[in-house]
């Protein structure tokens, strides 16, 4: 008996599917994007909270860190879209993808921002009001901005991870590229060689968004 026959890689399987799969990354590029800023601007709010508000406010933000950080993304996505219209609420794909993603990556945000807070030194909050800023303004002015620079290469490291899952949002139906990976697959059963070329088009995402973080990490690190 022969051995198994070689696998014949087919080049123009990739070539045929390429301009659908950077399609479908613009796709991804945007909902990603978007849910970076959204996630990071909340997650942020959600550590200021932590600093200054009261007991009750800190509780309720701990509630929700937990809850959104020791549940698989995948079934935040499915409650969005599937259990919301349930309650009166129906999104299209790309909002629940994107409200799913915002939510999730807040929760580790927020840790990230209040480890970033409560890293400033104490004696700058006080430079700051001795200095006649109010309460407020020593927060917006002096603590916050130090708090971001401490916090953001454990914040890139997030954001980079918020790029690949979000991939998870082709289970709604969402035509970004591993739905669209996924669909060329099933009609031309050139398996190895779409989702191959999909794993290079994420590794691209990846790397220049790494590069980004970078220089944007070595700007903030330049004295004013």
């Amino acid at each position: 008996m022969g051995g198994p026959a070689a696998y014949a890689f087919e080049w123009s399987a990739v070539w045929q599917g390429l301009p659908y799969l950077l399609q479908g990354a613009g796709l991804t590029v945007l909902i990603s994007g978007v849910a970076m800023v959204l996630a990071a601007a909340l997650g942020l709010a959600l550590a200021v909270a932590t600093q200054t508000a009261g007991r009750l406010v800190r509780g309720l933000v701990d509630a929700y860190v937990e809850l959104f950080r020791n549940t698989p993304l995948l079934i935040q996505i499915f409650i969005v879209y599937f259990g919301l219209p349930q309650l009166g609420l129906r999104l299209s794909p790309f909002l629940s993808g994107l409200g799913a993603l915002v939510l999730y990556a807040a929760a580790y945000n927020a840790e990230i921002f209040r480890a970033g807070l409560e890293a400033v030194p104490k004696g700058q909050h006080e430079a700051a009001l001795s200095g006649g800023l109010s309460p407020a303004q020593a927060l917006r002015f002096v603590i916050v901005p130090q708090a971001v620079r401490i916090a953001f290469p454990a914040l890139g490291n997030n954001l980079v991870s918020l790029l690949k899952n979000s991939s998870l949002v082709s289970t709604i139906g969402m035509v970004e590229l591993m739905f669209v990976a996924n669909d060329i697959s099933f009609n031309n059963f050139r398996t190895f060689e779409i989702y191959g070329a999909a794993a290079l088009v994420y590794v691209i995402l990846v790397l220049a968004l790494t590069r980004l973080l970078r220089v944007a990490e070595t700007r903030m690190a330049r004295p004013a």
